[in-house]
């Protein structure tokens, strides 16, 4: 059976999901009012899948950056059916002071998420906030904490859970039973993605407000990697390559699998390569998740060549009776002992219901349909007042996890994760690090008081 087939006649989850703009967008008989705290680059993705979907309207864009505010606002009101242009905000907190968003989509950089996703489930709105959730693990449990208090559908960025190969990949293989038992599984990244080059301290552009970009992380001196869009450099701003590409593989082995929390991180790993970049990530970094009858390991480095280079980001399950390779460009299985792969899938194209996607700037087109179904599950949720696939609970496990990894490394010893308790077991020194100082006068949410 091909891939088309399979997807045109399975009766699974995932394809009652296909149907979902169907159901959509009514609060009320109102149309779903949304807003958008960051518009650069994946900002304008989720947003521009989610009019796409549903015939929400956007009221509210909010950025630091003036010109990509503006220019995010132009595009907008060219996508959306109503063509009106949203209101703009420099400051997300008066964004959310107007209490009149249905939805909020929040696509900032990582040390942002928690603040914003709290004060918007606060105001009332159910949240789609990029992964991860958090830059530290007590930002991680506030997230979750304050979604549960204010009864709110949140949906975290981790869209490998509804991108239609890979469903149809836990559907054929995993689900059938073609890999059998499975012993182990090994995700990587092996992109040349870590900033190179040791740009000098200049001024901030003058459309942007660094002084409220950086808010509750350390404000270096400026310099242009740090805006736009090369931030990850730092680990000021976020937890490196694993707390940007291994949560993905890692989350989307454990919904695939069906795994929970880990038992016990381990990492190791630094700057081994490229010492004369002003990045501050790692280059090179492994790391063991250890669940209960499987391990699994992670490995990245950011020079050299993939071991397999068809799958440079990926996932490699591995079972009794065969392997799946898995990555958002495709997926293969090789029953054990063979050479040719016996199943395969490739990324759902949908440019004839969907022709935007063939010249919108900087579109991951091969991902487009997994944001999309992404969106799509997010909005069946928010109807039905139920979990999404990738609930906020998901998202913290699979987030924390990776923040333990960088943990690991930095400490230089295995870390037991104690799930009841929601701390590191028996090791008071690693539980100081679950929890970042925050930069004056921003405050560190709290689980216990959100």
């Amino acid at each position: 059976m091909n891939r088309r087939k399979f997807l045109q006649t399975t009766s699974t989850a995932a394809l009652a999901i296909s149907a979902l703009p169907s159901y959509a967008a009514e609060f009320g008989g109102m149309k779903k009012r949304v807003g958008l705290i960051g518009t650069g680059w994946y900002g304008k993705v989720d947003l521009l899948r989610l009019i796409q979907v549903a015939p929400v309207e956007v009221v509210s864009l909010c950025d630091v950056d003036k010109q990509m505010l503006a220019d995010a606002a132009d595009i907008v009101a060219t996508r959306q059916v109503s063509k009106k242009k949203p209101r703009t905000y420099g400051d997300w907190r008066a964004m959310l002071k107007e209490k009149d968003l249905d939805i909020v989509l929040v696509g900032t950089p990582d040390h942002w998420h928690a603040l914003q996703m709290i004060e918007a489930v606060k105001s009332g709105a159910d949240v789609y906030v990029q992964k991860p959730t958090g830059v530290d693990v007590v930002e991680s449990q506030s997230m979750l904490a304050a979604a549960r208090k204010y009864k709110r559908v949140v949906q975290v960025g981790t869209q490998r859970r509804s991108t239609p190969h890979l469903i149809e990949a836990r559907d054929r293989v995993i689900k059938a039973g073609l890999l059998g038992k499975i012993s182990h599984v090994e995700i990587c990244c092996y992109y040349h993605m870590r900033a190179k080059g040791n740009p000098p301290d200049i001024a901030p552009p003058a459309n942007f407000d660094y002084e409220m970009w950086a808010g509750p992380a350390p404000k270096m001196p400026f310099n242009e990697l740090i805006h736009p869009r090369r931030w990850r450099a730092f680990m000021e701003y976020g937890n490196g390559i694993v707390g940007d590409m291994c949560i993905h593989m890692l989350d989307m082995v454990r919904w695939m699998l069906d795994l929970g929390w880990p038992t016990r991180i381990s990492s190791a790993g630094g700057i081994l390569m490229d010492k004369a970049s002003r990045a501050n990530i790692t280059d090179t970094q492994t790391a063991t998740f250890e669940f209960p009858g499987l391990n699994v390991t992670w490995a990245h480095r950011t020079w050299g060549s993939a071991p397999d280079p068809d799958y440079p980001w990926a996932a490699f399950i591995y079972g009794e009776k065969g392997t799946l390779k898995a990555s958002v460009n495709k997926y293969e299985f090789f029953p054990a002992g063979k050479k040719e792969a016996a199943l395969t899938g490739e990324p759902l194209l949908e440019y004839e219901k969907f022709p935007e996607d063939k010249t919108e700037k900087d579109l991951e087109r091969h991902v487009a349909s997994a944001v999309r179904w992404h969106m799509q599950d997010f909005l069946k949720a928010i109807e039905k007042r139920s979990k999404p696939v990738a609930d906020i609970e998901q998202g913290v496990i699979s987030s924390v996890s990776s923040i333990l990894a960088n943990l690991s490394q930095q400490t230089g010893r295995t870390l037991a994760w104690d799930t009841a308790k929601g701390q590191i077991a028996n090791d008071p020194e690693a539980n100081k690090l679950l929890r970042r100082a925050y930069r004056a006068p921003w405050m560190h949410p709290d689980p216990n008081t959100v």
